[in-house]
Order: C-alpha cells, then structure tokens, then sequence
C-alpha cells in the first residue's frame, strides 16, 4: 500500500468550509472524482482520496504513475488540506482502514462520495461467478460497507451527506456490461432504503447517473455517434457530475434524499 498525505490550512470562503469530503476512485487527471475532489475544494471542503492505480493500469485508458498523488498537491494549492491513500476497496477490510487514515489525516468526515467502480465488458456469453464477483465486491460490498461505516463515525447533526455513483442502467439498457448494471443497479436499491434509515441522525443519501461521461474512455467513433444523439450537442463533462454533487453536499440540499438524480443532459 502507497499513502500520501499533504496538508495546509482552509480558507474561510464558502459553503462546506469545516468540512471534510471523503471521495472514492481519484486516481485519474480526467476522472468524475478528480473533478468532484476539485469543486468540493473550492467550496471550501477538506478532501481525503483513495485510488488504486493497478485497476486503471490494466485499463485502456491507462493513468499515469503520479496523477494520483498531483490531484492531492493540486487541493493542496486551493488553500484546503488534503489527503489521500492508495487501497484496493474489494479487500473486506478496507472500509474501516480508509476511515481510520481519512480520521487520521483530517478529522471526522462529513461526506462521502462512492465513485470508485469496477466495470468490464461482460455480455451475457461472458458472465461468470468470478465476474460476478469483482463487480460486487467494490460496486456494492465496498459501497455498502464505506456507507455503514461513515453512518457509525458521524459526529451527529445535520449536514452529513452520502453521494453514491450509479449508471444509465434504470434508463438505457446495457447489455455489454451485465454484470456492471446488475451492481449499479443494487447501488441505487440501497442507497433509497439507507436515506430512511440515516436520516434521523442527519445524513441526506442519494445517488446520481451521470450519464455518459468523457472521461477519456470514449473512442473517437463512440463520441460521434454519442453526440450526434445528444440534444444539448455534447456527452457529458466530469464537470457536470462534480457541480451535481457539490449541490447535494451544500446546506441547500438538506431536503434532498433517497433520490436518484438523472443527469444525462436529455439523452
């Protein structure tokens, strides 16, 4: 296990000020939850990350040895502190061993983002027990578990926020990533059963799909006929999935629960 951790002092400027934001799967310059790392420290938030390099190395995308760590110095320069472990969320007990470094690092967290995700191609012919499994024990087990987790650490109070990442699956069928769907899809089950039960300790949950997102996995001909499907003339920016949390953690989201938020700009 790698760790890394880089500190300085927030500034007194916006609305998650005092806060400390625990976000899932930065490992990426490009990724949903190196944005979301971003807005969140501007809006004032302490950030704590986890990243497991060996799982996009083994990707066609690829990340580069040290994007996760530069993402952790990038917070660091907006003037909040930051932090960041590497940890592989299939394993049991990582649940309680990334709480225990994001506590250590920066106090009690406020609000969790579940953006790390497992995901190959599994089509029908391809689905086994084994695939079943990798898929399950991040997208839901790991979910799941940081959920409970974070639900037994919270100080009290209002404010708590637990964000998951779900996908288009309730919307667009996904027949090349069955075993991916099947996970996301339980992602969402669980998040609207878990609003009712955090809520009376003053933690909001929901969930958002954000559709599909330029992340740099995309070919060249899969973005073409994306867009020339899209009504807004674009596929979605990691951006427009970190605006969408930032609001959910904010203050002006505390009647916001059990919802899974559609943000797919019309496709």
């Amino acid at each position: 296990m790698a760790a890394s951790i880089c500190q300085s002092t927030t500034m007194d400027r916006s609305t998650l000020r005092g806060k400390t934001a625990l976000i899932t799967g930065v490992s990426r310059q490009a990724g949903i939850g190196a944005a979301v790392a971003r807005r969140l420290a501007q809006e004032g938030a302490n950030v704590f990350t986890s990243y497991y390099r060996p799982y996009d190395a083994s990707m066609p995308w690829g990340s580069q040895e040290t994007e996760a760590t530069e993402i952790i110095h990038e917070l660091r320069r907006t003037g909040v502190k930051a932090a960041g472990i590497e940890l592989d969320l299939a394993e049991p007990g990582a649940a309680a061993q990334l709480f225990d470094a994001a506590e250590e690092a920066l106090g009690a967290v406020h609000i969790l983002v579940n953006n790390a995700a497992y995901s190959t191609h599994t089509p029908i012919q391809a689905l086994t027990a084994e695939e079943l499994d990798r898929h399950y024990a991040v997208n839901v087990r790991a979910m799941a578990l940081l959920c409970a987790e974070f639900v037994r650490r919270y100080p009290g109070g209002p404010g708590g926020r637990i964000i998951n990442l779900t996908s288009g699956q309730s919307v667009d069928p996904m027949p090349d990533e069955l075993a991916y769907a099947a996970t996301k899809g339980a992602v969402e089950a669980f998040t609207v059963s878990l609003s009712v039960a955090a809520a009376p300790i003053g933690i909001t949950v929901n969930a958002i799909d954000p559709g599909a997102t330029d992340t740099g996995w995309m070919t060249p001909e899969f973005k073409r006929v994306l867009m020339s499907q899209a009504p807004m003339g674009r596929v979605g920016l990691p951006d427009d999935a970190a605006n969408l949390i930032a609001f959910l953690a904010s203050t002006e989201a505390g009647w916001i629960t059990g919802q899974v938020l559609h943000s797919r700009g019309g496709m």
